[in-house]
């Protein structure tokens, strides 16, 4: 049987633990997602345990186990997430403005805005933290925060939420994530702010690594 050599594109502690940033997988014709996963944990078994962690996303889009992957498709495989672009979704390695996140979702009719910053601290885990670093699967995280924007505005009525997000190092004290929703009235600004925050968290694909005096580890690599 004829088989078609796949490569998939690989994030954070997977891709440092396979010494490469793509993976070459062949499969038969008709293969699946399971059949991908499968393959995988075969010629790599070192991340056999954290692939059950991870998602996999064909052509930038979150797929099932029974999709059936075609010839040529952009493949991702994506560990569970952490969590440059104008407009209400940024992502950059230029540090962020509080006031510029604000601007994009102010107008006359927001009688409430409210927002969300995250930034480094000093201890994670029970460690001392020197930095941080942060890695995207930069075009599908794009799409992805810009997903949840739309899907919150149409969700919370006169809702308008923007969410700009830092990648590369960053140390102690600097912020990594600004968010801003505004609303009619206050309940709904803080409903779209919380609704984003969460979303962002488990739905972009960006990871960071927290870099202590004692080691590293890759948050939402998986065990």
């Amino acid at each position: 049987m004829a088989l078609h050599t796949h490569h998939v594109l690989v994030f954070a502690g997977l891709r440092e633990a396979l010494r490469t940033h793509v993976l070459a997988v062949e499969l038969p014709a008709g293969a699946t997602v399971a059949d991908l996963l499968t393959e995988i944990a075969r010629i790599a078994p070192t991340i056999a345990g954290p692939l059950g962690h991870c998602r996999v996303a064909v052509a930038q889009e979150f797929v099932g186990p029974d999709r059936v992957i075609a010839p040529g498709e952009e493949i991702a495989l994506v560990p569970p997430v952490s969590g440059g672009h104008d407009g209400a979704v940024r992502l950059s390695t230029n540090p962020l403005d509080l006031a510029d996140v604000v601007a994009w979702v102010s107008h006359r009719d927001a009688g409430g805005i409210a927002t969300f910053t995250g930034n480094v601290r000093a201890h994670s885990r029970g460690h001392t933290i020197d930095h941080l670093d942060y890695e995207a699967y930069e075009p599908m995280a794009v799409r992805a925060m810009a997903e949840i924007v739309a899907r919150i505005e149409r969700e919370i009525e006169g809702a308008r939420v923007a969410i700009h997000h830092r990648i590369g190092r960053l140390v102690v004290g600097e912020t990594a994530v600004v968010i801003a929703a505004s609303a009619p009235h206050r309940a709904e600004a803080f409903a779209a702010c919380r609704a984003a925050i969460e979303a962002l968290k488990t739905d972009v694909p960006i990871w960071k690594r927290e870099v202590s005096p004692d080691g590293q580890q890759w948050i939402g690599q998986g065990p």
